[in-house]
């Protein structure tokens, strides 16, 4: 699935985890619709954060139903991010949404995605949307080389996602948790 339209970032360090994202929405190849919608949002009584690339109608429809699984399962993290892979992968209708999740409470990080996968990330970093790869090669090369918060880490690698990756801004919402 080819993603366009937006970047979104999730780094922990220190205790703290960050989900960051820009605020870029794009129509087609060349428009810009919006520069400042709100892809990175919290969730289950303020105590997940969630970002989205992909889709916005879906992406919501799916945090949505990321919410109702977490209330299901008592707001475990993992347990809800499974059950929400299995049955978007399951499901025809929600089979077809167009859409990427990253899920962070304190204890986890998470991407889920309609393939069916919950990949929690290895180095402390994972990022995706159009300028998903380089966010998370700018934030691994920091996270290896400074002594930068959660959060500095996050913006940096952002920043530099949005200097070279045409539909990712530089208008960006940060949640900590």
């Amino acid at each position: 699935m080819e993603l366009k339209g937006t970047t979104i970032i999730a780094v922990k360090r220190d205790g703290k985890t960050v989900i960051a994202g820009d605020g870029q929405v794009t129509m087609g190849q060349s428009v810009v619709m919006k520069s400042n919608a709100i892809k990175v949002r919290r969730i289950f009584k303020d105590q997940v954060v969630v970002g989205f690339a992909g889709s916005v109608a879906d992406a919501f429809s799916l945090s949505d139903k990321f919410e109702k699984m977490l209330n299901k399962f008592s707001g475990n993290l993992m347990r809800s991010a499974v059950e929400l892979a299995q049955l978007w992968r399951s499901d025809k209708a929600l089979r077809q949404l167009e859409a990427m999740l990253l899920v962070a409470d304190k204890e986890q990080v998470l991407l889920i995605d309609g393939s069916g996968d919950v990949i929690e990330p290895e180095y402390g970093v994972i990022a995706i949307g159009s300028g998903g790869n380089y966010a998370l090669s700018a934030g691994r090369a920091l996270l290896d080389n400074t002594d930068l918060s959660a959060r500095e880490i996050a913006v940096k690698a952002l920043t530099i996602a949005s200097e070279i990756c045409v539909f990712t801004n530089n208008n960006f919402v940060v949640e900590e948790v």
